[in-house]
């Protein structure tokens, strides 16, 4: 793909490098779940070299997420302030999802949306690392009934995150142009001051 030099950068390799690394953990954290979620996806194991496998290797998977996604949003969390300018962007969201969000409250690099979804994620992945080793007899051995606790914990938690990264992956490909960034790092100045027109005018210094 040919790229306009006149493109603004939106992350670089090491950003972008992250983010794939934490979602294919995400996909084998989900199949591997899955497998011991309910007996009709039990055959998913296959793909992890059958039951026992998939037992140790999915907890591993998840320490690999963890540790990327500590680092992740390390560098991301003062980006994702929400400050009243989002919430404003939340009450109008009407606008954007009819497709007319010119009027909308100027965001910068992320929009409330976008803020609210890292902080679920945030929350989510606490979620799932206290729970997952409450249930981790390899490290912690428990009474039963707080493994049956972390169990649940873990569960639901997990649904919340598989929720979240389905509209994560649907926005980025319903908002056109958007899904690039995360392949070369960089966006049009055109969609960069539709959709983020406070940072467009921080990276280019662009006031009109």
């Amino acid at each position: 793909m040919q790229r306009n030099p006149r493109d603004i950068q939106r992350y670089n390799a090491s950003e972008r490098l992250n983010h794939w690394i934490v979602g294919i953990c995400f996909i084998l954290l989900a199949l591997s779940g899955l497998a011991f979620f309910h007996p009709a996806f039990f055959p998913l194991t296959q793909l992890f070299g059958g039951g026992p496998w998939t037992r140790i290797l999915h907890p591993y998977f998840g320490v690999g997420m963890a540790f990327f996604f500590i680092i992740m949003a390390a560098r991301f969390w003062k980006l994702n302030y929400i400050q009243k300018r989002d919430i404003e962007w939340l009450m109008d969201i009407r606008k954007m999802i009819d497709g007319n969000d010119h009027d909308m409250p100027e965001q910068g690099k992320y929009n409330g949306g976008q803020k609210v979804l890292f902080w679920g994620l945030v929350v989510c992945m606490l979620a799932l690392v206290v729970s997952g080793v409450m249930i981790w007899r390899a490290w912690l051995d428990l009474p039963v009934f707080w493994e049956r606790v972390g169990v649940l914990v873990h569960a639901l938690c997990a649904f919340g995150m598989f929720m979240l990264i389905i509209m994560h992956v649907y926005a980025a490909i319903w908002t056109r142009g958007t899904i690039r960034a995360m392949f070369y790092g960089t966006v049009t100045r055109a969609w960069a001051k539709q959709h983020h027109r406070a940072w467009y005018r921080k990276m280019t210094g662009d006031n009109r």
